[in-house]
């Protein structure tokens, strides 16, 4: 069994850029639509995961991942998933010893840029990088299955949206 504890933030201008990699295209789908609990199929280039999460907190969540083959992603993409397909980049940035991941949303939710930390324990302490936004790590609105749901360009509520300088 895995543990994932994970904080999540918007993400206030690009200058997180010129310390990231050069990114993966990423297309993801959900098989439910439980916010409690959902299984993922994600494809990242010629690989695929079946991906399992259960919410035990904002911040942690049980998860179980495996690899599946790219033909039966796809396919369970097409034929199955609910909602639409999440499409983004994710770019990996090394800052004060963590390892950030930087999410620019494609599609749907073009203009959504997120960044989340995986961290051991939920009080571990981290420097913040001074391109980060403010956290909405519980805020169920910025959970990928929601955006599969209800993609950013469709939100109504413009007091939510991140603004950017």
């Amino acid at each position: 069994m895995g543990i994932e504890i994970e904080r999540k933030f918007l993400v206030r201008d690009d200058s997180w850029r010129e310390h990231a990699d050069s990114g993966a295209y990423y297309s993801q789908a959900y098989l439910t639509s439980d916010p409690a609990n959902c299984i993922r199929v994600r494809i990242a280039a010629d690989q695929a995961w079946l991906n399992i999460k259960s919410a035990r907190s904002p911040l942690r969540r049980l998860e179980f991942e495996y690899e599946i083959p790219l033909e039966d992603a796809r396919e369970l993409m097409h034929e199955v998933c609910s909602g639409a397909t999440v499409e983004k980049r994710r770019y990996h940035v090394t800052h004060a010893g963590h390892l950030w991941e930087v999410d620019v949303f494609e599609g749907a939710n073009a203009g959504l840029v997120l960044a989340e930390i995986e961290i051991q324990d939920e009080n571990e302490s981290f420097e913040l990088p001074p391109w980060l936004g403010i956290e909405v790590s519980d805020d169920p609105r910025y959970y990928n299955m929601h955006l599969a749901e209800e993609p950013y360009s469709q939100w109504r509520d413009v007091e939510h949206r991140p603004r950017r300088p």
